[in-house]
This record gives structure tokens, sequence and C-alpha cells, in this order.
């Protein structure tokens, strides 16, 4: 307490407090899985101003905020938070500017970003106070202790993903796309080198890779990773993610070219004893001055390494998209523009629309989408998963939405080896009136190489004008899913999804040969309770509401539903009786969507016919459905049997899909100490 004016006591200013996600093991730990358990007990919570005497956010110089890794495994992440060194605007973007410094009277003890989740920016608040041991900062931070950028920023992605141990082990490619927006790449180097053995000249694949490096190095963030150290050269550590700092091609004094690759290492110390470390003989092969240069750019933790000695020691590389200042994406390939993007949300659901790969019989019954292109273009689609996670996790934790959509999500409670292995592939068609099975049983003009358990895969594309069908699948047929289908294009696109239709069969045509799957309901019409009429009546909705589902199958199912009623009358003469047919969509008997009868059905039986039955051929999409069977008045009572026909149909196999390498996370996996 402090004496106001007047002498009466002012309360001390209160400090924020994060209570959903609180300075407490709940936030630090998931299930005490890995190493950072053992200082379970010696972690503390500290303030920035309880750190150091003077904190900042950013640094004078740039160096001073470069990133540096702790006791937790996140070196992926922290990868990927050098494209915001990079990028004023993505920085700018993830960090908004103008909040409060610690010597501000407007400080309260709160920091604020923005990660973007499955479509949206999310922007999430939570305190200052931040794990340290022995009074410093025990997880990541900048060069210079004094500036918080990074701690701060990585306590907000341990918020959206659960607790800082959520964070240990991941892919650089997710937290690009978590902190751009945008698209990741991998490359394997390995497979490049086997692939370029067997061309002439030798080595020209490998080259044509690092030189492409060569020329994205200043648009976008690149890092590589060792997943598996050759024996002998373990000093790279296993599963760790490194930052691609710089690229120079040099000529030595024979005139051949020599690209070497600046490495910083998240461990901030120097690994590497190869021939072109400090001292070694690669530097005795170019001008001694330009060896002195790029020698004494090296900060702490950097190295440099000649192409061979990269690809031979490094296992993968991943690049973010460059973003223009307009916060548009640019091609990896060509440097165009992808200023038209699209992206609509959908789900595989068990019995209706998870028909696995092409392998499966079920494929046609995939989520579907109309992707119409206006112009020659170069295009990009991706396929995001959103994790499978208990929703409650998330509750409350997240301050504000930025965008239209009410729901955020976060991977809390998932780990990366649980994401379905999944592919795209995409059909041109002359027009959207198309026999699906005839199109999917012929080859793609795009698609994934095998089903891949990654979190986002993509197809990159130059498609000319007019329509294509595309459809995301998972590998195992039944296995649901949500996933966010994204398209980026050079050129005008649109993309829309492809509902189902319901087709009548001509009146008098033949009922099909074959296995028919019959399931009979029954029900009445009680005055006052079920007999609500027709759908004149606003008592409609209390008719009987019967349930039906459609299996999956090379494409809509022949169906017969028939409507009896069982007649009382003493004079023989029926009812007026129909039925309509509702399709129940994804989500579709949640809170918030319309009830159900007071939708447009999907197909109808009417009008209603004093008879005592009447059916209707028809062809359904695999789905769920609901009849619901009226007669023409409300109040009138009798009794009833649905009968519903399916066809049963064994389609014939189109192809055979591949299976991807499970997931490899990227992380260190023993405890660093400083």
């Amino acid at each position: 307490m402090r004496a106001g004016r007047g002498g009466s006591p002012v309360p001390a200013r209160e400090l924020f407090r994060d209570t959903t996600f609180p300075a407490s093991d709940s936030s630090l730990f998931f299930n005490l899985s890995t190493p950072l358990a053992q200082f379970r007990e010696d972690i503390t919570w500290r303030r920035p101003q309880e750190i150091c005497a003077s904190p900042r956010l950013f640094p004078d110089n740039p160096w001073e905020g470069q990133v540096k890794q702790g006791l937790l495994g996140d070196c992926w992440f922290l990868c990927a938070c050098a494209a915001l060194q990079k990028s004023r605007n993505l920085l700018d973007q993830v960090i908004p500017p103008g909040q409060p410094s610690w010597s501000d009277q407007e400080y309260r003890g709160s920091f604020t970003c923005r990660i973007w989740q499955f479509g949206h920016w999310v922007e999430v608040t939570t305190d200052d106070r931040l794990p340290c041991l022995a009074g410093r900062l025990c997880f990541s931070r900048c060069q210079r202790e004094d500036v918080f950028w990074l701690p701060l920023l990585e306590k907000v992605y341990a918020k959206v993903y659960g607790s800082y141990e959520h964070l240990w082990a991941g892919q650089v490619a997710d937290a690009l796309v978590d902190l751009t927006g945008g698209l990741a790449e991998r490359w394997n180097l390995k497979d490049l080198a086997a692939a370029s053995d067997q061309q002439s000249p030798p080595g020209s694949l490998e080259r044509r890779t690092c030189r492409q490096l060569l020329h994205l190095k200043d648009r976008c963030s690149i890092s590589c990773s060792v997943l598996s150290p050759r024996a002998g050269a373990r000093e790279l550590g296993e599963f760790h993610a490194f930052i691609v700092s710089d690229l120079r091609e040099l000529q030595s004094p024979t005139g051949q070219g020599i690209l070497l690759l600046r490495i910083h290492n998240p461990w901030g110390r120097r690994c590497w004893q190869g021939l072109w470390r400090e001292g070694g003989e690669g530097w005795s092969q170019v001008d001694a001055a330009e060896a002195a240069e790029l020698l004494s750019q090296l900060q702490e933790g950097e190295f440099w390494v000649e192409e061979e000695e990269f690809l031979r020691e490094f296992d993968e590389v991943t690049i973010g998209y460059p973003v223009t200042e307009a916060g548009h994406l640019q091609s990896l390939y060509t440097e165009k523009v992808l200023c038209h993007t699209r992206a609509l949300p959908g789900a595989w659901v068990k019995g209706q629309s998870a028909g696995g790969c092409r392998n499966n019989s079920g494929f046609p019954s995939n989520p579907k989408f109309w992707l119409r292109v206006s112009e020659p273009s170069e295009v990009y689609v991706a396929v995001l998963q959103r994790p499978r996670m208990h929703m409650a996790d998330w509750a409350g934790r997240t301050q504000a939405l930025v965008g239209d959509n009410q729901t955020s999500w976060s991977p809390a409670s998932f780990q990366g080896k649980d994401y379905q292995a999944v592919g795209l592939h995409i059909w041109k068609v002359e027009k959207r009136r198309v026999s699906l099975p005839r199109v999917l049983s012929t080859p793609p003009v795009a698609g994934t190489v095998c089903h891949a358990y990654d979190r986002e895969v993509h197809l990159h594309c130059e498609l000319s004008p007019g329509y294509y069908l595309a459809v995301p699948s998972t590998f195992l047929k039944d296995v649901s899913g949500q996933f966010l289908l994204r398209v980026f294009s050079t050129g005008r696109v649109s993309l829309s999804a492809v509902r189902a239709v319901a087709k009548s069969v001509a009146p008098g045509a033949a009922v099909p040969t074959g296995e028919w799957g019959i399931v009979q309901l029954r029900g009445s019409w009680r005055a006052g309770q079920t007999a609500g009429g027709s759908r004149n009546f606003a008592s409609y909705p209390t008719n009987p509401c019967l349930p039906f589902s459609v299996p999956e199958g090379p494409g809509p199912r022949c169906v017969r539903l028939t409507l009896h009623q069982h007649c009382r009358l003493s004079n023989s003469e029926f009812h007026p009786i129909g039925f309509h047919v509702f399709q129940v969509l994804e989500g579709g008997e949640s809170q918030g969507t319309p009830p159900l009868l007071k939708q447009e059905p999907l197909l109808s039986c009417v009008p209603h016919c004093y008879a005592q039955e009447v059916s209707r051929l028809c062809l359904l999409p695999a789905g769920t459905y609901r009849i619901v069977p009226s007669t023409y008045l409300p109040d009138t009572e009798g009794a009833f049997t649905v009968t519903i026909a399916t066809r049963i149909d064994r389609p014939s196999i189109h192809s055979q899909e591949m299976l991807g390498q499970s997931l490899q996370e990227v992380s260190i996996m023993a405890v660093m100490k400083s």
C-alpha cells in the first residue's frame, strides 16, 4: 500500500495473472515424458523486470535478438521464428506493435500475440511470468538476455499447444505455417542425392537444389535438419533443426565455383568439425581476404559448410514461402505473386465421406471440391489437417479471434504421430455435370506421390482455364477428421464444395437387378402428437422423423423408398399420404443450425395421394438422412411402414495408392545445460 492524496491509502497496481495458463506445473508439463521433468522442482516463474534491470522487447542490433535454445526441445519452433526476423511485416502481424513496455505507466503485465490457426489469425494474451532456473530463463532466450520477444512468443505458443512440454518435438514446417499463415515446403536431401546418382552430369541435381536456396535466401526462411547423423559425426546432434542464415558462392583460384552455407545452431555453440571450420583446410581453396571476411561474420553458434558437406551431413531442408508486404505468398519456383486465395473447410465422416484412398471402392464418397480456373495460372492446392483433440481443453484461453470464425482450436493433448496419412488428387473435367465414377477412374492431372503423415500436404500445378475436381482423402477408409482446403493462385480462381444431389429415376424405368439391402421402419400418426399433416401446416415438424443411411460406394446408390399405410377404414378408402427426405449434413444437427424439418427437403414424394402405398426410386449419395412420412391434413390417425431398399454395388479397384513414411519430428532429445 502507498499513501494517496490526503493520506488515504491507494492499493498498489496489480499485474495481470493468466488463470487459463497459470504459472504452475499444468502449463509446464503434459505427461512428464520428456527430460524436462527432472527440473520440475527447480523451475520458478519470474517477470522480465525480476530477471534483469532494464528489460526490452526488441534489441537495437538485430543479432542481439537472434534465437537461442534452452532446456526445451523446441528447436523446430525457434527455427521458424527466424522468418519473423527476416520480415518486419510478419513480425508486426505476429507481435502487434504498441504494446506497453515494462517502464510504461500502461504496463499491466500482459503480452499479446497472433498465431495463425486453421484459416484465421487467433489473438492470444498471456501474462509475462516466464519459467526460470536459478533466476535465469530456462527455455528460449535471445543472444542478449534482456531482450524478451522470443521467450514471450514461446510462452504464447506453448499456451496454444497446451503446455511447454507439448512443444518438445515437432516440424519446422508446421510452426512456419502458424507464424505466417502461408505454406512451407520440405526437401529430402537424401532422396535428391540418390536421384542424382542416376543422372549426368554427377551432382547436377544437388547443385540445382542448392542454387535454388541461393536465390531464396533473402526472401524467405530456410532451415535444415539432422535426423540420423552418420557414425562419427554426432556433433550435430540427432533430430535437431538448424537455421540457414546465409549462402555465398565463391570462386577457387582454378575458377571452380564453391557454394558455402552459414548454419546457425539454436544451441548457441559451434559444433562443426568439418573442412570449413575456423582454421580448417577448406579456407585454403579461396582468397584469403574473402575467407577472413566470411569468418568474421560468424556469430555465436554459427559455422560455414560447403555444399557437398551440407548434402552429406544434413537430411532435410524446410523453406517457408516468401510473403509480400501486401500479405500474398510468392512462388518458390517462379517468384510470381500468388495473389488469389480461396479456402473451404471439409470433413471425412465415418460411414459417409471417409472413403479412403483410391485403392478403396469408397473413394468417390470422399469430400469433393470444384476448382474453377479463369486464366492460365500457377496454382498451389493444400490440405491442412485439423488435429483431433478435446475442445474443452482450449475453452476460455483465446482472448479474441481475428476474422469470421468464432470457434478457436489448438493442438492441445495432441502428438504429431496421430496425424492421419492424407493425400490430394485433382482431375480436369469438361463441365461440372460429370459421371463421377468415370472421372475418378481416369488418371488425375495432379496428385500427391503418396499419402503422408504430415499436418499439411500440397500440390504445385500449372493449370489451364477450366473446371477441376479436387478430392482430399485419408489413406485408410472410415477415418474421421476435419481439414481446410486452401488454394493459392497467380490467376483468378473460385472454389466450392460439391454438394450431394439426389436423382430421381424416370417413372417406368426398370428396377436394377442385383442384391438389395432392405430396412423396414414402422410408425404411426397420432392426433395432437405425431399427426402433423403436410408442409402447408405449422404442425408439420411433429410428424415421425425416421433415420436411415446410405453406405459409401463408387457413386450415388440406387434407393427405393416406399410408404405403406395400414388401412383401417371400413369402406377401404385411404388417407392422402406422401413423404419428404432430408439430408443430415456434417454438423447439421448441432446447435445454431436451423431445425432440419424447416429446411428444404432433398427429395419429395408429393402431392399426397389417396393410395395405400407410394414409392420413389432415386439415386442417393452416401450419407445420413431422415424420412418424414405424413398425411395431408393434421390430426389424421393411422399406422404405416416405411421400406428402404438399397442396391448393393460391388465395384472394381482402379489404382494402387502408396503410404508415405511416418512423420519424423525434429527435436533435441538431450537436455542442454548452459
